[in-house]
């Protein structure tokens, strides 16, 4: 479900590592929604989605001060869609993930995979193509 891909690559080796790095997070989090041996799986599911949550605010930083170095004209619609990102992730509801964990995170993860997984390729290629 949750794989980085060569597609993914935009070029720039720091930002590509984060991108992968993202990609790993959110692996983690799905292999261990489908760990038979583990029951309990809340408080890993809180603590790797405070993982996503603090490199993602990480990456984006990262990113943003790349585009404002090179004088990159979207950076403050890029900015918004981070901003967007960050405020989803904020507004996870802790109590459904203890309800149903597989459901509630199964959903989280699929937005979160495919904002990332569309951003990359639709808003973070244009860093080097403009």
């Amino acid at each position: 479900m949750i794989k980085w891909k060569d597609d993914y690559k935009i070029g720039i080796y720091e930002i590509d590592n984060q991108h992968r790095r993202l990609f790993e997070i959110a692996e983690d989090t799905y292999n261990l929604l489908k760990n038979e041996f583990i029951l309990d799986k809340y408080d890993k599911i809180i603590e790797l989605i405070s993982e996503l949550k603090d490199y993602a605010k990480y990456h984006f930083k990262s990113e943003e001060d790349y585009m404002e170095k090179i004088g990159y004209k979207r950076l403050l619609s890029h900015k918004v869609e981070h901003k967007d990102f960050i405020e989803k992730i904020d507004s996870i509801d802790v109590f459904k993930i203890d309800q149903n964990q597989e459901a509630y995170v199964m959903e989280l993860l699929d937005f979160i995979v495919n904002w990332i997984s569309n951003h990359i390729l639709e808003k973070d290629k244009k860093i080097i193509s403009e």
